[in-house]
């Protein structure tokens, strides 16, 4: 997807032009994945644009630069008002936003540690990472022959950029195969996260998803659908999930930031439930996008407003 350019990124502390925000072709995180990010969303409200949960987005992008010995060179609260100023300066009322965590210029070598770190915060507006018309019409989906980085390889739970190459290797043979997305398996054979989703299968009104020992991500979304879902009565079991619980669910869908809720409308050719978005799907995404837009007081917390 197309990025269209806004007016400034936040780099270190400062927001610059867009073209202004460049880095030099011998940083470390360049040559080596050495950075840590988040993706973000904020919504158009009532009250005007509000960040959806930013404090919980921020403390992740701390643990993931802990994992990787990258001190961040700023509080929490300095990157939260970081994210609320660029937004503002750049006059977006809904919009995706990216912290990036990376080592910067100034050393060459497999040691990262005497790199620089640096930090910058981007936002433009940008639609759904699969297709606008995923939400209604659900997305078709290949398991991928390339297996989810195990836990002793490069830690899975982590949001770092080198790692995201093996999505990207599911995601592009999902795609020339005639898919719209993967979902990656690990080592042992059982469901972790789609190419840059959580996964969940619905089987007589229980919702099922993968524990995070199965290699998933601890998606911010995810566990924003497991409050709404337990909210609304449902039941939420984390659990080991087989290729064969994907081909027999009743209904499957991803969340994400990018990809907020998309069902899963098939699995490697086998139709999923009614083949296309069922009624809890679509119980859960009516239920986000009111807490997302903040048309539900019981999630309020969630947002952060930008014109407060």
């Amino acid at each position: 997807m197309p990025i269209e350019p806004v007016a400034k990124i936040w780099m270190d502390g400062k927001l610059v032009d867009w073209e202004d925000a460049t880095i030099h072709v011998l940083t470390h995180g360049l040559h080596y994945g050495s950075g840590a990010f988040e993706g973000v969303r904020a919504y158009q409200t009532d009250r005007g644009p509000a960040v959806f949960r930013l404090q919980d987005h921020i403390s992740r992008l701390f643990r993931s630069a802990h994992v990787y010995r990258m001190e961040i060179p700023f509080s929490q609260d300095e990157l939260l008002r970081g994210v609320i100023d660029t937004v503002r300066e750049n006059g977006l009322q809904a919009c995706y936003i990216r912290p990036l965590v990376y080592r910067g210029y100034g050393e060459m070598g497999l040691n990262p540690l005497p790199a620089p770190v640096n930090v910058s915060i981007a936002a433009w507006t940008w639609g759904l990472y699969l297709g606008e018309e995923s939400l209604e019409s659900g997305v078709r989906v290949k398991i991928s022959s390339w297996k989810r980085l195990d836990h002793n390889t490069l830690p899975p739970g982590v949001k770092a950029t080198g790692q995201y190459l093996n999505s990207s290797l599911a995601k592009i043979e999902a795609l020339q195969a005639g898919y719209d997305e993967a979902i990656l398996l690990n080592h042992a054979g059982y469901v972790t996260d789609g190419s840059g989703e959580n996964v969940f299968v619905v089987k007589d009104d229980v919702l099922h998803t993968p524990p995070f020992q199965a290699g998933c991500l601890d998606g911010i979304t995810r566990d924003s659908i497991m409050v709404l879902a337990r909210d609304l009565g449902y039941e939420v079991v984390e659990r080991n999930l087989s290729r064969l619980d994907l081909y027999t669910a009743d209904e499957a869908f991803f969340t994400g930031t990018a990809a907020e809720i998309a069902p899963i409308r098939d699995v490697d050719d086998r139709s999923v439930g009614a083949n296309g978005r069922g009624p809890v799907t679509k119980d859960l995404q009516d239920a986000f996008f009111s807490a997302v837009r903040g048309q539900d007081e019981r999630y309020r917390n969630w947002l952060t407003y930008v014109d407060a």
